[in-house]
């Protein structure tokens, strides 16, 4: 009987140790940092490159679509994640129940309307077609950038909660179709303007300096733009997650950023 009980009691603490080890491990692996395909990820592998001077090991995990990042984030598969401004993470949030807060800033990546059909806003077809986001804070903001060029009105009031139901006059008859971000690059060769966000612009090889019109950096758009990390609750406060962000906010960060995107992407510190 005492020597069974001290082989269990043996097995436990092995079992216990094995444990420990695994969590050891886990503590020492890279920060995993998810992003959407795209420049971003560049960015971030220039703060992954400094961060491995330093000792911190970091993963940059490119996903394929805006929802993937934030699922794998609460699902704990990440530890991380940049691709987002706070309007897009509080509406995944409140539609999804994630338990994921905004943490520091990141860049400034203003949209435009593009077209490889018409040079200026008033060429545009009666009875055209233009392109939105199908994600409800994207697709509001890209409303509201189609009123800016005076294609659409919107009834007072319609703000980042806009959808199709608040455009109040559409004076050309336009058909606007919601398509997944990721696609609305490759829509131009079927629609007269599409609304595209800087990182698949900046892939699809659109110049925002070149946009019909595009999103300015004033104090009241400035917010709708700006990407920011984002953590889970319980990891906000994670030494490796905050050390990562400092690095990434850094200089020789912010230096690459301006060299590779010529002032369509910003650096948002």
């Amino acid at each position: 009987m005492v020597r069974g009980v001290r082989f269990r009691a043996a097995a436990l603490a092995l079992v216990a140790l094995v444990g420990i080890c695994a969590a050891a491990q886990g503590a020492d692996g890279p920060l995993k940092v998810g992003v959407s395909a795209g420049p971003y990820g560049d960015v971030l592998r220039d703060a992954a490159r400094l961060a491995d001077k330093e000792g911190l090991k970091a993963e940059i995990i490119e996903f394929s679509d805006w929802n993937q990042p934030n699922a794998a984030l609460d699902a704990g598969d990440i530890d991380l994640n940049n691709f987002q401004h706070r309007f897009y993470l509080a509406n995944q949030v409140k539609a999804r129940g994630y338990r994921i807060v905004a943490l520091d800033e990141s860049l400034l990546v203003p949209a435009g309307l593009h077209s490889s059909k018409y040079a200026k806003v008033a060429d545009v077809p009666d009875r055209s077609r233009i392109a939105i986001p199908n994600d409800p804070t994207n697709a509001a903001r890209a409303l509201l950038l189609f009123q800016k060029a005076g294609l659409i009105t919107l009834r007072p009031g319609a703000g980042l909660d806009a959808t199709l139901r608040d455009v109040a006059q559409n004076p050309k008859a336009l058909q606007i179709v919601e398509l997944d971000a990721a696609q609305l690059a490759r829509s131009l060769d079927d629609v007269a303007v599409a609304f595209v966000s800087s990182n698949y612009a900046y892939l699809a090889g659109l110049d925002l300096n070149k946009a019909l019109v595009a999103e300015t950096a004033d104090a009241e758009a400035k917010p709708y733009f700006t990407l920011v990390f984002a953590a889970r609750e319980d990891r906000k406060d994670d030494p490796r997650i905050r050390r990562f962000i400092e690095i990434y906010r850094s200089q020789p960060v912010k230096d690459a950023v301006a060299a590779r995107f010529k002032g369509t992407i910003l650096a948002a510190w």
